[in-house]
């Protein structure tokens, strides 16, 4: 077989060392579009981009949630979005980018919980989230990111737990902090 650089087959087994990539590209596309519409929803609460509330409004919706003051929590709640969208975008410090997501969605889940499971209105959107970042925590970002083959780049079972450990202490703190002031 003649060689065709990267679709040349390695080994006849019938793998092309394009295929070699496809779990990097693949994980490139779901932390782009994951990780842009994460900070998309963080923007819409901080900035009103994107048809979005806004300070304020996104403020006022906290308060009335039932986390007060509004402002912190409405603030955080952006932030955390809009961070931890656009580290897995970039592909960087990704088990502290997952662990910000799933203590975020977390709480989302918390406040939606009563819409039920598959009403449009309840908690299907923020779980779907939350597995996403807690994924991405154990796979890591691949080889298409800015944490690839840097010496702080960390993925695996271990990571992925000290993740989901972090964003679930974050997040009972966070429960606490509102249902106590």
């Amino acid at each position: 077989m003649t060689n065709h650089s990267t679709l040349e087959r390695s080994g006849g087994s019938g793998i092309t060392t394009l295929d070699n990539s496809a779990t990097d590209l693949g994980l490139l596309l779901l932390r782009v579009v994951f990780g842009g519409l994460l900070a998309a929803h963080g923007s819409q609460k901080l900035f009103g981009w994107f048809n979005g509330p806004g300070w304020s409004r996104n403020a006022a919706t906290f308060d009335s949630m039932g986390y007060n003051p509004g402002k912190v929590f409405g603030t955080l709640a952006g932030l955390s979005e809009l961070t931890g969208g656009i580290l897995l975008v970039l592909g960087l410090l990704t088990p502290l980018a997952s662990a910000i997501v799933l203590g975020t969605m977390i709480n989302a889940i918390n406040t939606t919980w009563h819409g039920g499971l598959l009403t449009g209105k309840g908690y299907e959107m923020p779980l779907l989230f939350a597995t996403v970042g807690a994924v991405v925590a154990f796979t890591g970002p691949g080889k298409f990111s800015l944490d690839s083959g840097r010496p702080w780049q960390r993925h695996g079972v271990v990571w992925g737990i000290a993740s989901i450990v972090l964003a679930v202490v974050a997040a009972v703190i966070t429960l606490i902090l509102k249902w106590t002031l």
